[in-house]
């Protein structure tokens, strides 16, 4: 466990940024990271604020004053990631979600109140979706047998089965508030005592059964006192919200019982379920002003017996037994540093309680490992069952900064620095820690966990989380901090292999995630950089093809099953005529009429798709070189029938509309470039095609490209869009020190330098790169960059056609790559 980057913030004259007591901090599956500070001014007043940023920019922090009136007591991210939700000490509710989809960009317009008792745990209703990893299969063939949907009833369904959206909390005072969110945008709000007695709760906390009940763990706060469990059923009664509670068995922790330990850790001062929808373990930790003691905790069936006597009078009595529910410790830790903050894995293994030999092995399993931050400045990762050490940080390495020169820093006394909030990144490969001074720290958790692991073993654990990721849509950014530049190709190919071995379905579903992935994995090596614009492209490509056809309408309504579309494709794979006019005669043309205002709003888009099929003829005779952007396409069967497929498409539109046709610059005037380029590509798709044998092109194929340069002039292409993340960038036992509002000067390296040289320079014109516009070397418009890949697109559109705000309407939230927006700083001259 090494540290990746530290962000802090920057003193300001009259106000000042201290972490709020207490600190709370958010993480989700979209790597995007919410926590909690105050803003303290010079007349001593404070804000309460929520900062929210992504990883891949930690700077560009999103601050915004919450309206809270009393300390944030509780943040929580939905299941995806879009949405978070605030809780106070005053009882508020607040939900926050992003304006116009930008990740930098957030506002609240849905809430609840329980006045003036303050939130002790808070969490979202399960909406029943649970996927089960199958460590053991992670060898298997099949995405299915790794990764199984378990059967898991959501916490409250509308009318046919659908989970309904709403959030539930627990208060100081012992009572419990449900608030559903209805269809029509109408929030139903209920709140109910978990017991007839009801007492202090200092501590809670929520998990979910798969039955579709919710169940809620107190503590007062007293190592003395139980901790209690409560099941909750929500339902809906007469469109009112209805609550109902029951107590579940309760414990003591062991501490107390043992007489020579019993007054050692009066405070309980942790209560956590293992995870959200685990509710049969449970980790509590109970503490003394300089230490602490860690326990687990696992609910079991048990038999009850039962006498002789009893016996004898009813026989069916001993046949079957009669079961109670009990709880059974699993381990203890011994005596530790006072513990300040606990983190748990989010990855969704199911480990029984005969698995506690993991944790003697050497051997990873994802998500087996929980953090415990010490008062001493150490991190622990412990095993989640048996709590044995697997890891230990210690923070007394100094980050560096990016803008100044290594310095030696004098060691200031005073009382250490530890981490007051943690949380765990979805695949359990990072963690993020906030300090006693509001200081943001990101560590990489080694997947090996301290253990020597060969270089296969360490790939196979990658691809297994990034296979994971591929079919859950959760975001990887926290699995590439691990990538070294020789891993890269291993990793592609290997992601590859078993992408292919899915079946049909599942690989149209995954297609263009996969896409992404490779392209995200091969930033990180100087040698894999190139393939990078290849996947780029080719995501676009798909994006193009599947807007154009879908504008294609039949000519009658009760026309057979396949769509114009589909028509389309399957024609112009049946007809290898490399005369275009020949193969726009078998099409019905009355599917493919347009408006004429449509046609020339696409001419953007489709000039793209003439430049592009240019492009790849004129570096035809280049073919040797897989260094050059667009190699990978030369023996693609696929993409060149896609385009083959678009170029017939133009034909038809240019004689509506010659005005959308793609411009070309030919050295003669009674050129058909469109002939001359069909009948080439033509030519180059029959040598790969799926369908026939591969062969290589002949010399009269390569002759002809080679004269292409003289008789059109070639167009360069916007290959990559600026990037400026942090994960191509770091390096290992090197962390970055940053400052929140601070763009900093990036380290380059051989990666960046190549990756760079395939994106436009900073003073040359702009390009949206969804649109296919020029918006000069300083936009006047409001733009937006993609997170991951840096796309850039205008956030308003300027087009009111049907058929562009159709194209747009895919990318509204979501970049090509499925990244998030965020919105960028105008640009100066």
């Amino acid at each position: 466990m090494d540290l990746a980057y530290v962000c802090e913030w920057e003193k300001w004259p009259k106000s000042t940024h201290c972490p709020s007591v207490p600190l709370a901090c958010a993480w989700s599956c979209r790597n995007l990271i919410a926590f909690t500070t105050d803003l303290r001014s010079d007349d001593q007043d404070l804000t309460r604020t929520i900062h929210i940023l992504d990883t891949e920019h930690p700077w560009d922090v999103h601050s915004v004053s919450s309206q809270h009136r009393e300390a944030i007591t509780c943040l929580e991210w939905d299941q995806s990631g879009s949405r978070l939700l605030s809780a106070d000490a005053d009882g508020q509710i607040k939900c926050w979600s992003m304006a116009d989809h930008l990740a930098n960009s957030w506002e609240s317009c849905l809430g609840s109140m329980v006045e003036g008792d303050p939130i002790v745990a808070l969490s979202w209703l399960h909406n029943g979706v649970k996927l089960a990893l199958h460590v053991e299969k992670s060898g298997a063939s099949s995405f299915g047998e790794k990764f199984s949907r378990v059967k898991f009833s959501p916490s409250l369904t509308l009318f046919g089965g659908k989970p309904m959206e709403g959030w539930i909390a627990v208060t100081v005072s012992g009572l419990v508030t449900v608030s559903l969110l209805k269809p029509s945008g109408q929030v139903l709000t209920s709140t109910e005592s978990l017991c007839r007695l009801r007492g202090r709760v200092a501590l809670a906390d929520i998990a979910f059964t798969g039955g579709g009940n919710i169940v809620v763990a107190t503590a007062d706060g007293s190592s003395a006192s139980p901790v209690q469990f409560y099941k909750v059923c929500v339902s809906v009664v007469s469109e009112k919200c209805r609550i109902d509670t029951e107590i579940l068995p309760s414990l003591f922790m062991r501490c107390t019982t043992d007489l020579s330990r019993k007054d050692k850790f009066p405070a309980i001062t942790h209560l956590k379920f293992l995870a959200r929808d685990m509710s049969e373990q449970v980790l509590l930790c109970a503490s003394s002003p300089t230490s602490s003691l860690v326990e687990c905790w696992s609910l079991r069936k048990e038999g009850l017996p039962v006498n002789n006597i009893f016996q004898q009078i009813s026989p069916a009595v001993g046949d079957k037994q009669p079961m109670i529910l009990k709880w059974r410790i699993l381990s203890a830790t011994n005596d530790l540093d006072r513990v300040s903050a606990v983190a748990l894995p989010k990855l969704p293994i199911s480990l029984t309680n005969t698995d506690l030999k993991v944790a003697s092995d050497t051997q990873f399993y994802p998500g087996l490992g929980l953090a415990l931050a010490f008062h001493d400045g150490s991190v622990h990762i412990v095993h989640r069952l048996s709590l044995q050490t697997m890891v230990v940080f210690y923070s007394s390495a100094t980050p560096r900064s990016v803008d100044e020169p290594a310095i030696k820093r004098p060691r200031t006394a005073g009382p250490a620095v530890h981490f007051k909030a943690m949380q765990l990144s979805w695949a359990s490969l990072a963690l993020v820690g906030i300090d006693n001074h509001g200081k943001l720290s990101m560590l990489r958790i080694s997947p090996s966990m301290g253990h020597a692991l060969e270089v296969s073993l360490a790939l196979r654990h990658l691809l297994f989380l990034l296979e994971y990721c591929m079919v859950t849509g959760y975001d990887w950014w926290d699995i590439l901090l691990h990538v070294q530049p020789g891993m890269v190709q291993s990793l592609v190919e290997k992601l590859h292999e078993e992408y292919t071995r899915q079946s049909a379905a599942l690989q149209q579903v995954l297609s263009t995630r996969i896409l992404a992935m490779k392209a995200s994995l091969c930033r990180l090596s100087p040698c894999t950089v190139t393939r990078v614009c290849d996947y780029h492209t080719k995501l676009f490509l798909m994006a193009v093809s599947s807007t154009l056809k879908s504008l294609l309408c039949p000519h009658f309504l009760n026309t057979p099953d396949k769509s114009p579309g589909d028509r389309l494709t399957e024609i112009c794979a049946k007809i290898t005529d490399v005369d275009i006019d020949k193969v726009m005669i078998n099409l019905k043309t009355e599917e493919f009429v347009l408006d004429m205002n449509t046609l020339q709003a696409l001419q953007q888009l489709l000039q793209w798709v003439g430049d592009f099929v240019l492009y790849l003829l004129a570096s035809l005779p280049n073919q040797g070189s897989p260094l050059r952007p667009g190699h990978s396409f030369l023996r693609d069967g696929t993409s060149l029938g896609m385009l083959r497929e678009l170029m017939v498409v133009i034909r038809i539109w240019g004689l509506l509309k010659p005005s959308c046709l793609p411009v070309y610059t030919a050295t003669s005037d009674t050129q058909d470039s469109m002939s001359l380029l069909f009948r080439l590509l033509t030519k180059l798709w029959i040598c790969c095609r799926d369908e026939g044998p591969s062969s290589e092109p002949d010399e009269a194929l390569v002759d002809e490209c080679c004269l292409l340069p003289s008789q059109l002039l070639v167009p360069s292409l916007d290959w990559l869009p600026v990037s400026d993340g942090l994960v191509s960038r770091l390096q290992p036992k090197q962390p970055l020190r940053l400052y929140f509002g601070r763009a900093p000067t990036l380290p380059g390296s051989a990666t960046t330098l190549q990756l760079d040289s395939l994106a436009r320079a900073p003073g040359q014109p702009k390009m949206d790169h969804l649109r296919r516009l020029h918006l000069g070397a300083y936009p006047t418009e409001e733009c937006k960059a993609c997170t991951r890949c840096g796309c850039v697109t205008m956030l308003r559109s300027p087009n009111k056609t049907t058929a562009v705000k159709q194209w747009e309407q895919r990318w509204i939230k979501n970049c090509l790559c499925g990244g998030l927006w965020r919105r960028t700083p105008p640009s100066c001259p």
